[in-house]
């Protein structure tokens, strides 16, 4: 971990909790430095990593905490020294969110539903944040070069090329909110797609790793695969 960038998850979801860890493995340079479930538990784990030595780089955090919003987290983080950077992740779309999270210290926001591209998008786009500002005293080029890096860094779509946000952020919604795993044809005649198409989009987001496939044998007939949101 020495040398990476040190990042604390926090969802009080524990599938998407360890799905976002796992997102964050994968991207080179940046380690899972915790987890936690509420803001007050992201406030101690930061405490504890500062009390160590081994202060938090970055924050993830959903809103929808059960205790306190995770935008309240963010401005509840400025009393740490150094204070870790804030994504704030969610699926709320309107402004007054965005604009509370940009407020109380978000460098970056990212809505859901969301793949790997575009997760690591946001944390590619941190990394040059932090490059540009490297080192000790900096000026107006290096400020100018550290929010362009947030701003103007190659983005990758929220959803895949050949596929509708609407649909992607239907099919999601769809299994986010199952009882159970779904099949094709059940999430079709939730989101009035076709069988194809809704096959098309679960298979995709099982590609991301954001609902896992589910192989279920009984009677004749090929097996039927089921999927559940991770």
């Amino acid at each position: 971990m020495s040398g990476d960038v040190r990042v604390l998850v926090v969802d009080d979801e524990p599938r998407i909790a360890r799905a976002h860890a796992e997102y964050v493995g994968r991207v080179t340079g940046f380690a899972v430095a915790g987890i936690a479930g509420t803001a007050d538990g992201a406030l101690r784990e930061a405490r504890a990593a500062q009390r160590r030595g081994e202060p938090i780089d970055l924050v993830l955090a959903d809103v929808g905490l059960p205790d306190r919003s995770g935008l309240e987290l963010a401005a509840d983080l400025a009393e740490l020294s150094p204070r870790p950077d804030v994504i704030v992740i969610t699926s709320a779309r309107d402004i007054a969110t965005v604009r509370g999270a940009m407020a109380r210290g978000a460098i970056l926001y990212l809505i859901k539903p969301f793949t790997f591209a575009a997760f690591a998008d946001r944390l590619e786009r941190y990394r040059g944040f932090r490059s540009a500002l490297a080192g000790g005293d900096v000026g107006q080029r290096e400020v100018d070069a550290a929010f362009a890096a947030l701003r103007d860094a190659p983005s990758a779509p929220a959803a895949p090329k050949g596929m509708a946000p609407s649909t992607l952020e239907a099919v999601t919604g769809a299994l986010r909110h199952a009882d159970g795993p779904l099949g094709a044809a059940d999430v079709a005649a939730q989101t009035g797609v076709s069988r194809v198409t809704a096959w098309r989009y679960l298979e995709r987001l099982a590609n991301d790793r954001l609902c896992e496939r589910i192989t279920e044998y009984g009677g004749r007939g090929r097996p039927e695969v089921r999927y559940r949101w991770l």
